[in-house]
């Protein structure tokens, strides 16, 4: 098939890219900088250059036979001014998209969305079915991809062909989130302290997810969600668990939480010495004991979705 990426030069978007073909799809991936496309052009990948939602995509998504929207911006802690351009990233883009490809008359997109869609789980290991009871975002990404998930079922009410993918918290070669470089400090023994032990993730490999999106899009039904992790976690428990592996001894130092919310007034100096964004407030809303967690045993039933453990992926990455 021939296939529109949005995303490609990021993290997830790269892996699709890379799965796709490897399988031997064609690839029109959209991209914001040519130059930063080096790598796509090597993989054999037609580029259309332009960022959703300033760019018109019509003409290149009927030519396509399917459609990944896995471009966005993910940060947590940014400053009120930062919002504007995080909500045309993740929610005009998305209402863009999906209203070009039902001009177009493409046979199907698959939208990327996020665990994080169904809000904290407070301790629970939810579903797709799950709806959060308030409006309490931890983030503004958070409001943003609930908005952007909610365009992306409305538009499959009102008949675009759109399957929805829900990874949890990727890791794997090239990422450089938060929790990678944490992962990363685990690994070498940097690490001096733990922050935010309980918050909770659902991990899942970079390579897995691939494989997870493009059997929503093979398999997947028109309007339903799939959810795509493999194990749920603490902070606290994956740092000790990548300390195991690697052979080091885990932190012993916890930074108190209620010294983080006495020095959020100071998140623009603290923020970026930590790793974290200016905005205190919003990465301990985030991180203060919240869990975003959920099951893929839909996707696993379904969709034949086999992802690796962690304590393999974790291997992996580690004797890379």
């Amino acid at each position: 098939m021939r296939a529109l990426v949005t995303g490609g030069t990021g993290f997830v978007g790269g892996a699709l890219i890379r799965q796709l073909r490897r399988r031997g799809d064609e690839v029109l991936a959209v991209v914001r900088d040519r130059q930063r496309a080096g790598g796509l052009v090597e993989l054999g990948c037609e580029l259309v250059v332009g960022e959703l939602p300033n760019v018109d995509l019509t003409d290149s998504l009927a030519r396509c036979d399917a459609a990944f929207h896995a471009g966005g911006r993910y940060q947590v802690g940014i400053p009120a001014s930062r919002r504007a351009d995080m909500y045309r990233a993740n929610v005009q883009s998305t209402e863009a998209l999906l209203t070009e490809v039902e001009r177009a008359g493409t046979p199907r997109v698959v939208f990327v969305s996020t665990v994080g869609a169904l809000g904290n789980t407070h301790g629970q290991v939810v579903d797709e079915t799950h709806h959060r009871p308030d409006r309490a975002y931890a983030s503004y990404y958070d409001e943003t991809k609930l908005l952007a998930h909610e365009a992306a079922k409305s538009a499959a009410a009102r008949g675009v062909p759109v399957v929805i993918a829900m990874p949890g918290q990727v890791y794997g070669p090239g990422d450089h989130s938060a929790i990678g470089h944490m992962i990363e400090q685990a690994a070498a023994g940097t690490l001096r302290a733990r922050a935010f032990p309980e918050a909770g993730v659902c991990m899942v490999h970079v390579d897995d997810l691939a494989d997870g999106m493009l059997r929503v899009h093979d398999a997947g039904a028109i309007g339903e969600s799939y959810v795509l992790t493999e194990t749920c976690i603490r902070l606290g428990a994956l740092i000790d668990r990548v300390a195991a592996i690697s052979g080091r001894k885990p932190p012993r130092l916890t930074i108190p939480i209620g010294l983080l919310r006495a020095l959020a007034p100071l998140g623009f100096l603290v923020g970026p010495l930590t790793g974290a964004g200016p905005n205190l407030r919003e990465t301990i809303r985030t991180g203060d004991g919240a869990t975003f967690w959920a099951s893929s045993a839909k996707a696993r039933r379904e969709l034949g979705w086999l992802p690796r453990d962690l304590d393999t992926g974790l291997r992996e990455l580690l004797n890379a």
